[in-house]
């Protein structure tokens, strides 16, 4: 999705100085920053998730079986997702903002198109690179897939005035844990719309094919409105200052909310409880629940990437900045890249070695995960650079907006 906000950036008119310039690639600075964060958490999960395989996490973690180190690891991963989600709403306004009176038939017309193409690449190039199978016997609808049908929900939504706009992200953001106790069994008319929208679950397509609804779509759509909606914030003519202010006050007031709610124990969440130790005591107290999001996964990650979203938009122009936001402007070259090298560096280390971990060839401990993560992120770092300076050089090719 950056590409909404460096368009926004690029199509300044001429008439704007260039202080103005300045100030609007800053501001898109910052956001490719946090969403390249937030990508190198991303392939920390990804590098767990296939080296690590054999010491897997359930969702919430059981906070006695899981080692810390691991369960901090996951945890980290936990800011992906919603930061994604929330920017992805927050670029599609300044993609329309620069569009003057049609803005919103820009915005929505990027939206459905780029959103269709997400589920479509969701269910064909992603899902082979989990499975290497095909045809697939199982299809898994994850992260791809819900941003694409988010960003789709958006698209008719951001026509709602502001307010109603901040109102039904806030309520189904809110109110959608009202609903965990609705279900609706296989064969009910009802079943495959309700595990799309909310009931994580399995849908029998065919004796041969199955549909694994692995992010549930509904206070996805909550976030896709409230980052779209927060959008202002970053607009032209917007104060650095006040923008920063609002950062800090709905960041600090999300992490209020969750600690208040959390020691409550009486909603947004599975109930948590005391452990023999200060450390499990407060892993049980984060320990959330990601599929669905509940309310309280929504504020505790929000609520952290609103406050990191206002320091990197203090600093936009330091250098240690600079590589995260290289990953943040071409995020789904950088998705589909590692999804492939990671499969075939497992496929390559099964040979060499075999299954060193009972059914899985993996590492030992955590701390090899994250020393593969980085040096996965240093290997792909030029490439993923080359090709965001090819995006950037070749506008006038349109098929690389959805990349």
């Amino acid at each position: 999705m950056t590409e909404l906000a460096r368009n926004a950036a690029g199509r300044l008119p001429a008439t704007r100085t260039g202080s103005a310039v300045r100030a609007s690639a800053a501001r898109v600075g910052a956001i490719d920053a946090l969403r390249g964060l937030v990508i190198v958490f991303m392939l920390l999960d990804h590098v767990r998730e296939t080296f690590f395989l054999h010491h897997q996490v359930p969702d919430p973690m059981v906070v006695a079986d899981t080692p810390p180190d691991l369960f901090f690891s996951r945890l980290l991963a936990h800011l992906c997702a919603p930061v994604f989600v929330f920017l992805t709403g927050l670029s599609a306004f300044l993609y329309g903002s620069r569009h003057g009176a049609d803005g919103r038939a820009a915005a929505a017309g990027f939206l459905f198109k780029r959103g269709l193409f997400l589920v479509l690449l969701e269910v064909t190039v992603v899902n082979f690179a989990w499975t290497f199978q095909f045809p697939p016997a199982k299809v898994f609808l994850q992260v791809i897939w819900v941003i694409g049908l988010s960003m789709m929900a958006l698209a008719a939504l951001l026509w709602l005035p502001r307010r109603a706009l901040v109102v039904a992200g806030l309520v189904l953001v809110a109110g959608h844990n009202l609903l965990d106790g609705l279900h609706f069994p296989a064969g009910h008319a009802l079943h495959v719309p309700w595990a799309v929208l909310h009931d994580r679950g399995w849908i029998e397509v065919s004796d041969t094919l199955r549909l694994r609804t692995s992010y549930p779509l509904l206070p996805w759509i909550g976030v896709i409105a409230l980052g779209y909606a927060a959008g202002p914030w970053f607009g032209p003519g917007a104060g650095a200052a006040q923008r920063q202010r609002r950062l800090l006050a709905w960041g600090i007031g999300l992490l209020a909310g969750f600690v208040l709610l959390r020691a409550l124990n009486v909603y947004g969440d599975k109930p948590w409880a005391a452990g023999e130790t200060a450390l499990r005591t407060l892993m049980g107290f984060v320990n959330i629940t990601k599929y669905p999001p509940s309310l309280l996964f929504i504020a505790l990650t929000l609520g952290i990437g609103l406050l990191v979203l206002r320091a990197f938009d203090r600093r936009p122009d330091a250098a240690w900045l600079r590589p995260l936001a290289v990953f943040g402007a071409a995020p789904m070259f950088f998705y589909v890249l590692h999804l492939y090298v990671l499969k075939f560096l497992y496929l390559a280390a099964q040979a060499v070695r075999g299954n060193n971990q009972g059914d899985y060839f993996g590492f030992d401990g955590m701390g090899a995960v994250w020393l593969c993560t980085v040096a996965l992120a240093v290997a792909l770092y030029p490439v993923v650079k080359a090709f965001a300076a090819f995006k950037a050089r070749r506008r006038d090719l349109a098929w690389l907006k959805y990349l």
